[in-house]
């Protein structure tokens, strides 16, 4: 195992073909870029995990969607579904990005906790959301990131923030029933490892039978998963 992600995409080659949008969202020309992804598809092809934690809670209501429009929008070539993959597996390693979303409360085990951390310190990425803005989920994954990274606490990202100008020129968060919350993160050295929205990037437009059950979900989640998944796979 090396000491980062293997399959980080050459930085320099992939900022070039992921490089940002102007404000009416026209595509950039696509640059192929360095892939170094490997694993249950073709070379080149950038697989995310959805993750199973604290034993079996999953999420069903996190939309895939993004993943093709980020292949359409720019030069990474996704795979179109998440790969279900346990938290305290070995596994987690062959992806870049990992989904973490649910409702209700719930607890880590000691062994899923150091898996985490040792994840994002070698270079993954955590995408994190309350579904349904669920209250009980937003207080114990507070905890647990309390736990897991003591010394890294979760902060609040402004928008000038590079993780929101990687694809698409995002210049505000735009929620189904107002005012979100700011997005949060976990950076170490410089680097943001962990993404996490209170009110939920779910996109359960793009989902079936799921909806936001009245919590107050980011409505141009799309464009910042896309934006998302570039920093993950060029940093």
């Amino acid at each position: 195992m090396t000491s980062r992600i293997i399959f980080k995409f050459v930085a320099a080659a992939a900022l070039m073909g992921a490089c940002c949008l102007a404000k009416d969202e026209t595509p950039a020309a696509k640059v192929v870029p360095d892939a170094k992804q490997k694993g249950g598809e073709a070379n080149g092809v950038v697989q995310v995990a959805n993750l199973i934690y604290a034993g079996s809670k999953t999420s069903k209501c996190f939309a895939d969607h993004f993943l093709a429009e980020a292949e359409k929008v720019s030069a990474i070539s996704t795979s179109r579904r998440f790969h279900a993959v346990k938290l305290a597996s070995e596994e987690m390693f062959e992806f870049p990005l990992v989904i973490m979303t649910g409702e209700g409360e719930f607890h880590l085990p000691d062994g899923e906790r150091q898996i985490l951390r040792k994840y994002i310190e070698r270079g993954g990425f955590l995408l994190a959301s309350a579904g349904c803005s669920s209250p009980e989920w937003d207080r114990s994954f507070r905890a647990e990131m309390a736990r897991v990274f003591p010394e890294y606490p979760l902060a609040a990202l402004p928008m000038s923030h590079p993780v929101f100008h990687t694809v698409y020129d995002i210049g505000d968060l735009q929620g189904s029933h107002g005012k979100v919350r700011q997005l949060e993160g976990v950076s170490i050295g410089g680097r943001l490892g962990v993404l996490y929205s209170v009110d939920g990037l779910n996109d359960t437009a793009h989902t079936q039978g799921c909806c936001c059950c009245g919590g107050n979900e980011i409505t141009n989640c799309l464009q910042i998963n896309v934006n998302i998944l570039a920093y993950a796979v060029t940093h």
